[in-house]
């Protein structure tokens, strides 16, 4: 096919905003994970959830929706179905009755531990898209966005939410105001 201007439909709009480019980033990512990890049996949601769950045996539901940014209906779902594989397992918390702890079973950190090197495989994939320069830059700028709660057990108040600048309205030519004793003397 001929190049011609379907070929850069949008670009202008599209290379210039955040919200599609991480679309995009983490569509490249996802598939790169799924490469390297499709045959483990593992989504990287659940992996995520695994990690977080080794990192803090115990940790309450809530603090893992907090960790992994996975939201509540989903992830009672999925450790449901985590325990069910027999991955997980839950019980009331000694903290709050309310509130369920989770810890992994001998199986789950199995999975996890047979999983690692495999998503360490992915991640390193993932960097090597940028200059070694541009890494651990880029993984603190992620981190900052997505503002990572990685240790719930030491989680701090979410911080106070930032509003978008408002569009600038045009400036209208305004006339000179004529000082008080100039009104007076006209």
């Amino acid at each position: 096919m001929a190049k011609g201007k379907g070929d850069k439909l949008g670009a202008g709009l599209l290379e210039r905003s955040p919200s599609h480019l991480l679309h995009r980033v983490l569509q490249l990512a996802l598939d790169i994970y799924a490469e390297e990890c499709g045959n483990a049996g593992v989504t990287q949601r659940q992996f995520a959830v695994l990690a977080a769950v080794a990192e803090n045996e115990g940790v309450t539901q809530t603090a893992l929706v907090r960790a992994t940014g996975i939201d509540r209906s989903t992830l009672a779902d999925m450790v449901a179905r985590m325990i069910t594989k027999g991955h997980l397992e839950r019980q009331r918390s000694s903290e709050d009755a309310r509130a369920n702890s989770v810890r992994l079973t001998d199986a789950g950190r199995e999975a996890l531990e047979a999983i690692r090197p495999m998503v360490a495989m992915a991640d390193a994939r993932i960097l090597a898209l940028l200059k070694p320069s541009k890494r651990d830059g880029f993984l603190d700028l992620l981190s900052d966005m997505a503002g990572a709660d990685l240790h719930p057990a030491e989680a701090e108040p979410k911080a106070k939410k930032i509003k978008a600048p408002k569009a600038e309205k045009p400036k209208k030519d305004k006339k000179p105001k004529k000082d008080k004793a100039a009104k007076k003397a006209a």
